[in-house]
């Protein structure tokens, strides 16, 4: 009993958030309830983010009932690659990646070749709620399928890898890359075996990473180191992230974002209940910041200021960055 006491008061000391902490102090407190709808539909939060002039995939359609199925072939036309995913699904279930035609036929970004009928059953699954939060009657989307910047191509395996930021009242407080692995089935979900890499808030360098909950310096499938990599346009991705928080209204959320070759960083979902593990990825706890981000707060309330996307993004590279090295 001791040791589990001094354990953890050896995690309270480093700033680790659990999940009842978590809960009770910052879902609860910062997430109105009536605002979930936002974050927990793709859909909402898609046409959300549009309205606001915020880049994310193109949305082809939406199948809303049995007999909209019918429009399949309607919605992807001739294109070559697409997305179908539920609205209200979690952790990267029911999504179907396909990433090329071959004849009549479509391949899917595993190599996997499926035919329309295929398709058109997986989005009845998907109607029926199969993957929906809570198992309620759902909305199918088709959308843009994301090709990964090439510097990821060294360091990840198939699959979109997405970058997490944790956002509290618009301010970013901690940042994760997710590769995905051969074990999680190319999906950038960490519960399914992808790799979360902590990022540097200042500088969007790679620090170390974590896989199935252990410390790691090298993807298991590429062997490549996982730290030291500078992901492109850091600057954009904070902006886009801390600009999520006018855009639905949750105090304390994650923001998953992907980098696309084309058109840059874009934004992916929202997550009203963001995970933990960023913090193993970050060997670095998430309290002492959200404490310092809730200060900062009260000061301002103070003085009756609040701060535009830019200050904040900036106040959190300044507290939270790690300070370079300077070379002796």
């Amino acid at each position: 009993m001791l040791g589990l006491w001094k354990t953890w008061k050896a995690l309270e000391a480093k700033g680790i958030m659990g999940i009842n902490r978590r809960n009770a102090d910052y879902v609860l407190k910062y997430n109105k309830r009536n605002l979930y709808p936002i974050v927990d539909d793709k859909i909402i939060t898609k046409e959300r983010a549009i309205a606001a002039g915020i880049d994310v995939p193109e949305m082809y359609g939406v199948i809303e009932t049995e007999k909209g199925i019918d429009k399949l072939r309607e919605i992807i036309g001739d294109r070559p690659d697409f997305v179908v995913k539920p609205a209200q699904g979690a952790g990267g279930d029911g999504i179907l990646v396909v990433a090329d035609r071959f004849e009549d036929r479509y391949r899917t970004v595993s190599g996997k070749i499926i035919s329309h009928e295929e398709i058109e059953h997986q989005i009845s699954s998907i109607l029926t709620g199969l993957y929906s939060l809570g198992g309620h009657r759902d909305r199918a989307l088709i959308e843009y399928r994301v090709t990964p910047d090439p510097i990821f191509k060294s360091i990840s395996y198939e699959g979109v890898p997405d970058i997490r930021i944790i956002v509290l009242k618009g301010y970013p407080v901690m940042a994760m890359l997710r590769l995905p692995t051969r074990q999680s089935g190319g999906k950038a979900n960490l519960h399914q075996g992808a790799i979360g890499v902590g990022v540097d808030l200042a500088t969007g360098m790679t620090l170390r990473g974590t896989w199935l909950n252990n410390k790691i310096s090298k993807h298991p499938d590429t062997t490549n180191s996982v730290d030291g990599v500078q992901l492109p346009n850091w600057n954009g991705f904070m902006k886009l992230a801390a600009g999520c928080y006018e855009l639905c209204g949750l105090g304390y959320i994650g923001v998953d974002m992907v980098l696309d070759q084309e058109k840059g960083p874009l934004i992916l979902e929202l997550n009203a209940r963001p995970g933990l593990n960023i913090q193993i990825a970050n060997d670095c706890g998430l309290t002492h910041r959200t404490h310092a981000v809730e200060a900062r707060l009260a000061e301002l309330a103070k003085k009756g200021i609040s701060e535009t996307a830019e200050e904040r993004v900036r106040f959190a590279q300044e507290l939270f960055g790690h300070v370079p090295k300077v070379p002796s």
